[in-house]
């Protein structure tokens, strides 16, 4: 592995020059699910059942995503007794949960009305198939 003039390893990079691991992480934040469980994380530790009830999605299914977020290395979890709790590990996503609230607020609603990504987009490609 080579290193750079800091003697760092470079970072693994897209074919369009975006870093991999940053591609990676908000492909993990741009699942509605995962978002939700994350920001339920954000208000404090839950169990599987507490989250089940805030997002509204089957046990196994957010169970799926808790595992998923936990090996990104975005949460981690407790046991206490037979229950788990799960908590962010990382307080910087707190940080990246807040300016993504203030860039939303700051554009309005130009990203919700984008015609990639926006509500429109996946209206318009859900009924398209």
């Amino acid at each position: 592995m080579t290193m750079n003039s800091t003697g760092v390893a470079p970072a693994a990079t897209t074919s369009c020059g975006a870093p991999s691991a940053a591609v990676a992480l908000f492909r993990s934040l741009g699942e509605p699910a995962r978002l939700a469980i994350l920001m339920r994380l954000a208000e404090g530790e839950a169990r599987v059942t507490d989250l089940v009830k805030a997002v509204g999605l089957a046990q196994s299914t957010v169970s799926a995503h808790l595992s998923c977020l936990r090996e990104c290395g975005l949460i981690d979890s407790r046991a206490e007794g037979r229950a788990s709790f799960y908590f962010l590990s990382r307080p910087e996503l707190l940080d990246l949960l807040a300016s993504a609230e203030q860039l939303l607020a700051a554009t309005g609603e130009a990203v919700d009305l984008c015609p990639t990504y926006g509500t429109h987009a996946q209206t318009t490609e859900s009924t398209a198939r």
